[in-house]
């Protein structure tokens, strides 16, 4: 390895592509040393060979394990087992590889798969990096201590602290030393790089491993590189890759000397067309020319005289607005100009603001037939509610409705494993049955972890439910967890959560979901009657509260914004606790406190003034007259908290807290565990239970929580996120129930880097609807919601029909239906509707199975082509190519669970939401598909496998590359088909047309009448 890699860079340097950083993964560190100039060849050779021998001769035997995890969740599973089992690579956000004893690593990996998570063996002769490789250490001390260094004359990140490497550190044997034992920090090096400023990145090795890896590590923090290339890659050949490499770094701006790449090949230059012979538009729409219309209440016509009125006010044009009203310049007028204009401004602004303003609104649903149930319905309820009158009441009104119910309770200390066996033991041979869980009702804290019981078991049991292998859906019921108007009082935000989750589990498992449901404190006769209609869907609706005025639905409305003329907006004064102070939103609300009045402000963050900008962002904000406190706490730590509220001097007392900590981790709620979903949960939503314990007694003017969209909202993969967000709306609803100041605001994207958007979550939001607000109009809405003392808003600017789409259609429809410019019915939740999707999946089996297998394929590669095409966004399915990887065309967790729900539905199929992962291009997806819907085999198997590639070889190439051949007059010869006809009809006719020829005849005519 050592000597491709130090050949590949020599080559890479005689074309004048040089790096500027470079680092290594484990003995390519060894590399990246030499070339950088720390060791003479003959020196880094020794230490290769040393370290190869010395590794060879340890006894035989250990494990390398590569695990879906990350480093602080795989410490525990390690935690008092140094000695046998040790961290051996951090390789992305959520990818390490242990090492060490063979039983310890088959323990852990066994602890992990049974979570769900992803487990791959290494296939290595001795466990390196751990305990296993300590007895040649000393012996590779004493070659080190014999070699000579040098400070590298490129800089170099270290693998063993993940920062850029010092002389003083690589120039010292026992540097090295520590890097034999150590842990491999590949994912802290590339985002030094990333700081570093780099965003080329090239893999110069035998294969593109570490350039997949470092795709993960960059698009986990700050979305994409601009270029990830891999020099070699096992599956193509080496000239092949190296040029595509260097095309793909010259594009992105790395110069490259292209003559000497080609001296002596005998390349030469060649003309462009001076036409674009096919073309296609990919500009956006300029907002400017429809933000006339999309404001609500504005006019896309704008009368001519106004427009000449304000565009000289704005650009305060004295004489021209003088002309225009037909007046003296002189005299008052010049000092009114200055004012038009901030009036102007401020006004257009405003009118931009309110239109991102939303509200929660329960709709009354009119009372139905009473609905009727069939089946089998388990009813999923915690043990300590087993044959309560409650539990029992429910049971009852489902069995006269016509279910038939099947209890399970639950233990509080069940885990995953045990709620699988008893819902497996329940269905007891049934193909279809319904769930009702009451699990969310559990609000004690499961054991050793900072979330519900309730919240635990029902995470588990939407994961159960998919495995279970019938067809089910699953109903989530709460008590208490939603507000429908003031004189019902919310009474539980813990319960929330799973609203959160549940409106997630909707986006990601459609087939299988059916809603959530909250039911009043008294629960009777009428009460479950209206219970009975929501679950037979007689509402149509899929978030529901039962009450015992009526069951109402959930709507997302607009929020009106009265002018309020002549009140005195909320302003800041004495102390001000921030959390989340230093980070990126915590920065824009500290600077708006400081102008707002704030005397005092406390920003707590996780480093305090070690963390990035902080000190910068503390002299900004004195210089704005405020006196500034930056303080390390973790404020999910109650004891740490009451600590810095006690410092706060008493003549500056808290009047106010904005909480806007928290922390993203983007995964489908099938792979979500406790322990992840724990992760997050913790500083959004244990922290602001603190804060409001904490402060309860203070007499705050505000009390502010940073929330989400996706609380509200849901959103592919966003589950424990969703979660933690709606119990920030629920305890702000139930603060002003207590009579409390409490405001929640759930936050669309906002531009720049911040919480509210960031990596995978920004891209996926620009193509779904939701455009980043601009950080000043968006603290102008909270200025707004603070100044209408208003509980909860949501804020966001979005474009609701493309965002319906892109969360569901149908699925997000009622919830969405009063913000929607086209009305869809809502009487049927579409794609989630059995009997459509199994009249669907039918006539496509029905249609693919009289086909021989690679034709079978072929259909189905046209149907996956299809809907890549729609969830992408593409308007060209047809330049997907069969073996492009879904990755390269832009797929992230979010696109991949949508494409997994198309597929799910008109299929029939139960897919994995890490389909598009699994099966990653059209060839393999269509593979997998044929075998789950046709695991038989069967269909006319055609003799001539070779036609049938040739065939579909041909099929394959587009229209336009026949015609530049010159053989698109032939092949149209052959096929019958006229020159005018073929212009404008679909790739398929050709398609047919060259499935009626003979091979042999096609491709002998074809390319004999051509210059080639």
């Amino acid at each position: 390895m050592f000597a491709v890699e130090v050949a590949l860079f020599r080559l890479l340097e005689h074309w004048g592509v040089t790096p500027d950083v470079v680092m290594g993964h484990s003995v390519g560190e060894m590399a990246a040393a030499y070339v950088a100039g720390v060791f003479s060849l003959e020196d880094a050779c020794a230490l290769i060979a040393a370290r190869g021998r010395l590794m060879q001769s340890l006894p035989e035997g250990g494990a390398m394990l590569a695990v879906q995890a990350s480093e602080e969740e795989i410490a525990g599973s390690l935690a008092g087992r140094e000695a046998e089992v040790s961290v051996a690579a951090v390789n992305g956000p959520t990818a390490v590889v242990i090492a060490g004893d063979e039983a310890a690593v088959r323990e852990i990996a066994g602890q992990w798969e049974q979570q769900g998570r992803k487990t791959r063996r290494l296939r290595v002769s001795h466990a390196f990096h751990s305990p296993r490789m300590d007895a040649m250490l000393g012996d590779f001390r004493k070659v080190v201590e014999g070699l000579s260094f040098a400070p590298p004359t490129i800089a170099l990140v270290s693998n063993v602290t993940g920062e850029p490497a010092g002389a003083d550190d690589v120039c010292s044997a026992e540097y090295w030393v520590r890097h034999v034992r150590q842990a491999v920090r590949f994912a802290d090096g590339v985002r030094a790089l990333e700081k570093l400023g780099v965003t080329s990145f090239l893999e110069v090795g035998p294969d593109g491993v570490l350039t997949a890896m470092t795709q993960d590590c960059l698009r986990a923090d700050a979305g994409p590189a601009p270029v990830v290339a891999p020099a070699l890659r096992k599956d193509r050949s080496e000239v092949q890759a190296l040029t595509a490499a260097l095309a793909e770094l010259h594009v992105h701006g790395v110069e490259v000397g292209w003559e000497r790449v080609f001296a002596g090949r005998g390349a030469r230059t060649v003309e462009l067309p001076t036409y674009a012979f096919q073309r296609q538009r990919y500009w956006l729409e300029d907002p400017a020319e429809t933000s006339a219309s999309s404001v609500p209440g504005g006019s896309a016509v704008v009368d001519s005289v106004d427009a000449r009125f304000w565009d000289a006010v704005e650009r305060e044009d004295l004489e021209a607005l003088a002309e225009t009203l037909d007046v003296d310049g002189s005299g008052s007028l010049g000092e009114l100009l200055p004012a038009l204009s901030s009036y102007r401004r401020q006004q257009r602004e405003r009118t931009t603001v309110d239109g991102w303003r939303y509200r929660v609104a329960w709709k009354p649903v009119p009372e139905a037939a009473a609905g009727t149930l069939s089946g089998t319905w388990l009813l999923v309820v915690p043990a300590g509610l087993a044959g309560s009158e409650f539990t029992e009441t429910i049971s009852q009104g489902l069995e006269k409705s016509g279910a038939r119910v099947v209890p399970v309770a639950v233990d509080a200390g069940a885990d995953r494993d045990v709620l699988a066996r008893a819902l497996l033991a329940a269905v007891d041979g049934e193909s279809e049955v319904r769930v009702l869980s009451l699990l969310a009702l559990d609000e004690e804290p499961m054991a050793g972890q900072p979330v519900s019981a309730g919240f635990a078991l029902t995470l588990w049991l939407v994961q159960t439910v998919a495995g279970l292998g019938v067809r089910a859906r699953l109903w989530c019921g709460t008590r208490g967890a939603v507000s429908v108007g003031r004189s019902d009082r919310l009474a539980s935000a813990t319960q929330a959560q799973v609203w959160g989750l549940g409106g997630v589990a909707a986006l990601e498992q459609p087939q299988r979901w059916g809603g959530l449901v909250d039911l009043p404190e008294t629960l009777d006769e009428r009460a479950v009657s209206r219970l009975v209609g929501v679950l037979a869907g007689v509402e149509g609706e899929d978030q529901v509260a039962v009450r015992g005025s009526g069951v109402f639905a959930k709507r997302l409305v607009r929020a009106s914004a009265p002018q309020g003329a002549g009140v005195e907006g909320w302003r800041a004064s004495g102390s001000v606790l921030v959390t989340g102070g230093t980070g990126a939103l915590g920065g824009h609300v500290a600077r708006w406190l400081a102008r707002r009045g704030a005397e005092h402000l406390v920003l707590t963050s996780r480093r305090g003034l070690e963390a990035e900008g902080a000190a910068e962002l503390k002299v900004e904000l004195e210089g704005l007259g405020a006196r500034v406190s930056v303080v390390a706490c973790d404020v999910a730590d109650r004891e740490a908290l009451a600590a810095v509220l006690d410092g706060i001097p008493g003549e500056l007392p808290l009047t106010a807290v904005v909480h806007t900590a928290g922390v993203l981790d983007d995964g489908v709620v099938d792979a979500l565990s406790v322990e992840r979903a724990a992760g997050v949960l913790r500083p959004k939503a244990v922290a602001a239970r603190n804060l409001h314990e904490l402060t309860v007694e203070m007499g705050l003017s505000a009390f502010v929580l940073f929330s989400s969209a996706a609380g509200t909202l849901g959103g592919p993969g966003q589950g424990s996120y969703a979660a933690g967000n709606a119990y920030l709306d629920a305890l702000a609803l139930q603060r002003r129930a207590d009579g409390l100041p409490a405001t929640s605001v759930a936050w669309g994207a906002w531009a720049g880097s911040g919480m509210a958007v960031d990596g995978e979550l920004e891209e996926q939001m620009r193509r779904g609807g939701m455009a980043p607000m601009d950080p000043d109009l968006a603290i102008s809405a909270l200025q707004r919601a603070l100044d209408l003392d208003e509980a909860f808003l949501l804020v966001a600017d979005v474009a609701w029909e493309r965002l319906a789409g892109e969360l569901g259609a149908d699925r997000a429809t009622a919830l969405l239906s009063e913000l929607m410019e086209t009305q869809r019915p809502t009487a049927s939740l579409t794609p989630s509707d059995p009997a459509a999707n199994e009249s669907a999946a039918t006539e496509l089996r029905t249609s693919l199975e009289a086909l021989p297998s690679a034709k079978r394929q072929r259909q189905l590669r046209k149907l996956v082509r299809q809907h890549v095409a729609a969830v992408l966004a593409h308007t060209a399915p047809d330049a997907i190519g069969n073996d492009r990887s879904f990755t390269e065309l832009g797929f992230d967790s979010l696109t991949a669970v949508q494409l997994r729900n198309r597929l799910g539905a008109i299929t029939g199929l139960e897919l994995p939401t890490t389909l598009a992962f699994d099966y990653p291009n059209l060839i393999a997806l269509a593979e997998h598909l044929e075998a789950g819907m046709f695991p038989q085999g069967g269909g006319a198997e055609r003799n001539g496998s070779e036609e049938d590639r040739i065939r579909e070889a041909l099929a394959s190439i587009p229209l336009a590359r026949f015609r530049e051949a010159g053989l698109m007059e032939t092949l149209l010869e052959l096929a019958q088909i006229s020159e005018s006809g073929s212009e404008s009809a679909p790739q398929e006719e050709l398609s047919s047309a060259v499935d009626t020829m003979d091979v042999d005849d096609l491709v002998q005519r074809a390319l004999g009448g051509a210059d080639l």
